[in-house]
């Protein structure tokens, strides 16, 4: 159960999900992992405000055997809670070879 501080609101925190896809995969399949790994964050009460591309890259191990994967940096807002939902959603995608969500620091 969420704490709520002196005021009744709940404090949303700044939260980035860092995806690694295969690069094996078609172009709308790839856009599809990032879909539904949107889906999964409005779902457990996030919302999210970008989406960046970071392209295809050079891995610095073989992941499954791949030397390469595209990179996805989505940011989105949500309650202390939600990043560990979303983290057990996301580990059981197909073409996801690595992910990562940490809190963004307010600046």
């Amino acid at each position: 159960m969420s704490q709520r501080p002196k005021g009744g609101n709940i404090r949303m925190n700044k939260y980035e999900l860092a995806l690694v896809v295969s690069a094996k995969i078609e172009d709308d399949a790839r856009t599809a992992v990032v879909e539904k790994a949107k889906e999964y964050i409005t779902r457990a009460g996030g919302t999210v405000t970008e989406v960046e591309e970071a392209g295809k890259k050079r891995l610095a191990y073989e992941i499954q055997h791949m030397t390469e994967a595209f990179y996805y940096f989505i940011q989105f807002d949500a309650e202390g809670t939600v990043p560990a939902e979303i983290e057990q959603d996301v580990r059981i995608m197909d073409n996801v070879l690595r992910f990562l969500c940490v809190r963004k620091d307010e600046a």
